[in-house]
């Protein structure tokens, strides 16, 4: 649920909950790896603008096995909105397929 301002947000819980995290360590793990992968085969260069996507989201219990690709950040980190720019999915284009 959106906050409608960022006084109604707890940062302490969220962090408590998920930042601090074994799960999220292991996440980030995960997505520095592929990243890493794609440098060296030469597909990604440090401050391209390009994101490494995987073809299933890591925290929909994807991994790097499953596959990666080169995107850009646009493409990788955008939703579905409607004409005025709100938010009518929060399930990317890549994830509904």
């Amino acid at each position: 649920m959106p906050y409608k301002n960022k006084a109604d947000r707890n940062y302490d819980h969220e962090y408590e909950s998920y930042q601090g995290s074994e799960q999220q360590k292991k996440n980030r793990a995960q997505r520095n790896a592929a990243r890493r992968k794609l440098l060296r085969e030469g597909k990604v260069r440090k401050g391209d603008g390009m994101d490494v996507a995987h073809t299933r989201a890591i925290d929909k219990g994807g991994s790097t096995k499953d596959g990666v690709r080169v995107e850009s950040k646009a493409k990788n980190r955008s939703f579905r909105r409607d004409s005025k720019g709100n938010l009518t999915s929060e399930r990317s284009k890549r994830e509904a397929k």
